[in-house]
């Protein structure tokens, strides 16, 4: 579980197209490609900038019905994947 004072570095530019809504980002050095629906659009772009993961969370949680508890678990998951597939680093404050 990470903290709500992990911050997030964005450490590697995908190519992004935006496509109704939803998001495909392509990995030009891998040839993965994703697809992004829902809150990982806007989580995503909430990383354009270094951001906390309370920051995300109130975000979220102001623009989707969602409890605290449902909104870090998804962002925990979505951060870690990110973290996975070295798109991101986290920092420990």
């Amino acid at each position: 579980m990470l903290s709500d004072n992990t911050k997030i570095h964005l450490i590697k530019q995908l190519d992004v197209t935006d496509l109704s809504g939803e998001k495909v980002m392509i990995d030009f050095s891998t040839g993965k490609y994703f697809l992004l629906k829902g809150s990982a659009n806007e989580i995503w772009d909430m990383l354009s900038e270094d951001v906390t993961i309370a920051e995300i969370k109130d975000s979220l949680m102001k623009i989707y019905d969602v409890d605290e508890e449902t909104c870090s678990a998804s962002v925990n998951s979505f951060i870690l994947q990110m973290q996975k597939n070295g798109f991101v680093e986290l920092q420990n404050n």
